[in-house]
C-alpha cells in the first residue's frame, strides 16, 4: 500500500521560505511522476509542480515558476518542494501526489498547511 507523508508546512511571513517534504513508501516509484498540489480555503485543488523520477524533468504552474523548486532524492524516496519569496496567496494545504500513467493510478498524502502572513 502506498503511503505519502508530507511535512514542512507552517506559518511564515511574506517573502519568506519553506521546504516541504513528501516521503513515499509501499511501492517502487521509478515509473511515477510525483506532484504537489494545493488547495486554498474555498477554492479547488490546483497543480503546483511535478517531478519525474525516470528523467528528473520538472514542471511548474505559472503562478510559482521562478519561486518554487521541486526535486527528488531517490535514495530516500522523498520529494521536496522548496518555496521561496512566498506570498499570502500561496496560503493553502499542500498535497503530495504519486501518479502513474500506465495503468493509471493516483495516491495522495493527507496534506500539510502553509500559511503566509502579509
Amino acid at each position: 500500500q502506498v503511503q505519502l507523508v508530507e511535512s514542512g508546512g507552517g506559518l511564515v511571513q511574506s517573502g519568506g521560505s519553506l521546504r516541504l517534504s513528501c516521503v513515499a513508501s509501499g511501492r517502487t516509484f521509478s515509473s511515477y511522476v510525483m506532484k504537489w498540489f494545493r488547495q486554498a480555503p474555498g477554492k479547488e485543488r490546483e497543480f503546483v509542480a511535478a517531478f519525474s523520477w525516470s528523467d528528473n524533468r520538472t514542471y511548474y504552474a505559472v503562478s510559482v515558476k521562478g519561486r518554487f523548486t521541486i526535486s527528488g532524492d531517490n535514495a530516500k524516496n522523498t520529494v521536496y518542494l522548496q518555496m521561496n519569496s512566498l506570498k499570502p496567496e500561496d496560503t493553502a494545504v499542500y498535497y503530495c501526489n504519486a501518479h502513474r500513467a500506465t495503468p493509471t493510478m493516483d495516491d495522495w498524502g493527507k496534506g500539510t498547511l502553509v500559511t503566509v502572513s502579509s
